[in-house]
């Protein structure tokens, strides 16, 4: 039995003080100097070392493509109700012309997934519009969402790929396949909400996969699906998904950009018009006032991403929940355009 919430949450304190200190007001910096703010890690963030190890797993033309596992911490407890908890696959952010798999900033969080017992693979692929001119004028719009879909499809070929290689060394490196929730953010998020969506919808890609292979769940950070086809259609009901969007976000789309068959379809669109209308499992945290800084606020919405994966992804709750959150001491950036992002 499916259990639905309509929740506004105003003012509800997710974030540790230490979080909303940084969203103090102070002058107005560039785009560059604020975004060397939030992105550049701190002293106590370097000081975060955990234990991983490093493969290659797959040689592209331009580059090889390595992942990083990182083990459960220690003595931390591995199952919830008696069973195993799931190993976090991680697609990192960048605009698909920046970012890294082992960035610092990651580590406050990846340590959290870690002492709570979850393991991580971090994984590489390749940055589809490095060096591509992206412009978002009406002339150039459809030129620019094939550029775009033409780098969500090189993401996924290469998530694929890595699942393919652990798939085949799975036993080796101690991470199960059949026991995966993809996630990522912005750029990442868009390739994590695609994967999902092909591994429900077979194309070309989906080859790649070991037979029989299914997401256990999806964990969004401002992500979307970008379409050359219209609404996203799912051949199969998609595996749980956690969504966080900021409403005013202007980078990733929360409801949908687009023009004729081609579109960006955001966490809005999705949840309104594709998983809602099709009971589809879902948790979905709409942030008002909230821009793309939703792409990096792991670590404050923690408490939620702890509840969908122990209710929806272990504990199989068909569960839906729909909040709007006003939260004033969840980290706050200026609200970038697509056009500076790729000037």
């Amino acid at each position: 039995m499916k259990i639905r919430f309509l929740l506004m949450a105003a003012g509800l304190m997710l974030s540790a003080a230490a979080f909303a200190q940084n969203n103090q007001d102070g002058g107005k910096p560039s785009m560059t100097e604020e975004l060397a703010q939030v992105l550049t890690p701190s002293d106590s963030v370097k000081a975060i070392v955990l234990p991983k190890t490093t493969y290659c797993f797959a040689h592209r033309d331009t580059c090889d493509l390595f992942l990083d596992i990182y083990p459960p911490a220690e003595g931390a407890e591995t199952t919830f109700d008696g069973k195993p908890k799931p190993t976090v696959l991680f697609v990192f952010g960048g605009g698909f012309i920046s970012g890294r798999r082992d960035d610092p900033t990651l580590n406050p969080w990846f340590k959290i997934l870690t002492e709570n017992g979850y393991g991580i693979v971090s994984v590489d692929y390749r940055l589809g519009l490095k060096g591509v001119e992206m412009r978002f004028d009406l002339f150039h719009l459809i030129e620019s969402a094939k550029f775009t879909k033409r780098a969500v499809d090189i993401g996924v070929e290469d998530v694929f790929t890595a699942i393919a290689w652990l798939s085949e060394h799975g036993e080796e490196v101690g991470v199960d396949t059949d026991n995966l929730v993809i996630s990522g953010s912005s750029a990442g998020a868009m390739i994590s909400l695609s994967c999902a969506w092909e591994s429900c919808t077979p194309t070309v890609r989906t080859a790649l996969l070991p037979e029989g292979f299914a997401f256990r769940g999806v964990m969004s950070f401002a992500g979307a699906i970008m379409s050359d086809k219209g609404t996203p259609v799912y051949g199969v009901a998609p595996p749980p998904q956690l969504l966080f969007h900021g409403i005013e976000d202007r980078i990733v789309n929360y409801d949908k950009m687009g023009f004729g068959r081609w579109g960006m379809y955001g966490s809005k669109y999705l949840v309104d018009k594709v998983f809602e209308p099709n009971d589809y499992v879902y948790s979905v945290y709409r942030y008002v006032g909230h821009t793309h800084d939703m792409a990096a606020n792991f670590v404050p919405t923690w408490p939620l991403q702890k509840s969908f994966l122990e209710a929806c992804v272990i504990g199989g709750q068909a569960l839906t929940v729909d909040a709007t959150v006003d939260d004033p001491a969840m980290p706050l950036w200026k609200n970038f355009s697509l056009d500076d992002l790729y000037k």
